[in-house]
């Protein structure tokens, strides 16, 4: 998509905005060559950091909106004709993607859209079954704005680091590279979250049997 290349090279908030929201549909735009190569600019003074973050966590929140409400309205079967369709697999998108997104967020509940918004894969996606279970907006809302805030930050964190280090035409190669560290770091950050909560609520279910 050529006029998603020309956008990726003329970062502003605007773009920031679009392709954000674009990023949390079903359009394949990065978010790592959106936030973090905006923020490397905005080290160098061009624009501001935390307007940054702001535009694309709007921007997130208002495509994450498109797709609840695809889920809500829509329903199961349609989402999945077009996931299954051509247009779908253009988006790089299949029933097995979202399939996947629908486990994730009813295994792990209401919290899976705060944390399904750093996995990769789910990311983009974890609005879709939230809308299918008619997940309240304002708690959808809320959730997904600490979600995609949280990310934000740890791309803009990256884009400002890496400009003390890397020549521009270098950037987008270190960005996907320290990217995929990034994103093992998250995915075990929680899964031990994860974990821990288990294991506290088995502890506290353990002693309510045992106070009856």
């Amino acid at each position: 998509m050529n006029w998603i290349s020309t956008l990726l090279g003329n970062l502003n908030y605007g773009t920031i905005f679009l392709l954000m929201l674009l990023e949390s549909t079903v359009i394949p735009v990065p978010s790592e060559l959106v936030v973090s190569p905006a923020a490397y600019h905005a080290a160098g003074g061009n624009i501001n950091i935390w307007l940054v973050i702001l535009f694309a966590t709007l921007g997130a929140d208002t495509g994450a909106t498109i797709n609840y409400i695809g889920g809500y309205y829509l329903g199961r079967p349609i989402i999945y004709k077009f996931a299954n369709s051509k247009w779908g697999h253009i988006c790089l998108l299949n029933q097995a993607k979202v399939e996947k997104s629908e486990r994730y967020f009813y295994n792990h509940g209401m919290v899976a859209t705060i944390t399904g918004r750093l996995i990769p894969g789910i990311r983009h996606l974890i609005s879709i079954p939230a809308g299918l279970a008619k997940m309240k907006y304002w708690q959808f809302l809320l959730y997904t704005t600490l979600g995609a805030g949280v990310w934000n930050c740890i791309l803009a964190a990256l884009g400002w680091y890496l400009h003390s280090m890397v020549p521009e035409e270098q950037l987008n190669d270190k960005i996907m590279e320290y990217g995929e560290y990034i994103k093992v770091v998250i995915a075990a950050a929680v899964a031990v979250a994860f974990v821990y909560f288990l294991a506290k609520w088995y502890l506290n279910r353990r002693k309510n049997l045992n106070l009856d």
